[in-house]
């Protein structure tokens, strides 16, 4: 894990998202790339083309950049690589494409989360990153001044298509030397016998050199639910989670709970697209 990138709009939860990069970082000796996506009004995109608007562009350009110098003296960062990026762009296109560019091994944000309405119509950029990014995206919820990640929970199916993304949600636990919990979800509507579960539980842990880690089952009345009461009934510091990067009426149809955890869960939470 060599570069980490952390998207900053200078809000105290992206704050937050960087001093956990900042730990993740020293433990691995990594570079953090810290950007912020300048996406000016629809009226000023035009008047730039138009050649009209270029010394306010400027102007924004500028303070953003002196934000962003003043952000890398934090103390938090010293001894770490630092590189800053401006780059103007819809926040979710251009996150994604400075991750493909500089080959990030982990994305790092922030999130209040969102509800209701505002879920529904809208979704916060951290939820559309996570279901667009193609690398890890840990989104963190509350300041965290000494990141420890004892126990992370991984809820899935277990099918065969969620074997490579556990590769790359091994890497993050041995950073941390992590125990895993391994969890399936029982609920009223995907109900299977404990054999059952058990024995897809004993194939899949059988393709990994797994060494500290539990299987478990857990009953609730919903998935999210689920993942979120286990998680909390064994203190998991991190909640790890498959997506299927679903968009348009797929996503708007079928939902993710992946990307309901990152909205719902005060707990870090851990996405690997599939």
């Amino acid at each position: 894990m060599k570069r980490i990138l952390v998207p900053t709009d200078f809000s105290e939860h992206a704050e937050h998202a960087l001093k956990v990069a900042a730990q993740i970082a020293k433990k691995n000796d990594s570079e953090i790339i810290i950007l912020h996506m300048l996406e000016l009004p629809h009226q000023a995109n035009d008047a730039i083309f138009g050649g009209v608007s270029i010394p306010e562009t400027m102007l924004f350009m500028q303070k953003a950049n002196e934000t962003l110098d003043k952000i890398s003296d934090s103390p938090f960062l010293d001894g770490i690589p630092i590189t800053e990026m401006v780059k103007m762009d819809k926040p979710i296109h251009g996150i994604t494409q400075v991750s493909k560019e500089n080959d990030i091994d982990l994305i790092v944000m922030g999130s209040h989360g969102s509800s209701g309405v505002e879920e529904l119509l809208i979704g916060s950029n951290t939820e559309k990153v996570v279901r667009n990014s193609d690398v890890p995206v840990l989104v963190i919820k509350k300041d965290a001044p000494e990141f420890n990640v004892n126990n992370v929970v991984f809820a899935s199916d277990f099918t065969e298509e969620t074997k490579k993304p556990f590769e790359k949600l091994l890497n993050f636990t041995k950073l941390f030397d992590s125990k895993l919990h391994l969890v399936s979800i029982c609920t009223p509507n995907s109900f299977k016998p404990t054999h059952v579960i058990n024995k897809t539980l004993e194939d899949f842990t059988s393709a990994f050199n797994l060494t500290n880690y539990e299987t478990h089952i857990y009953n609730d009345t919903n998935i999210e639910n689920g993942i979120i009461n286990f998680a909390n009934s064994i203190d998991a510091d991190v909640i790890g989670m498959c997506t299927h990067g679903r968009t348009g009426l797929a996503h708007f149809f079928n939902g993710s709970i992946s990307e309901g955890l990152v909205n719902h869960s005060i707990k870090p939470v851990i996405t690997v697209k599939i």
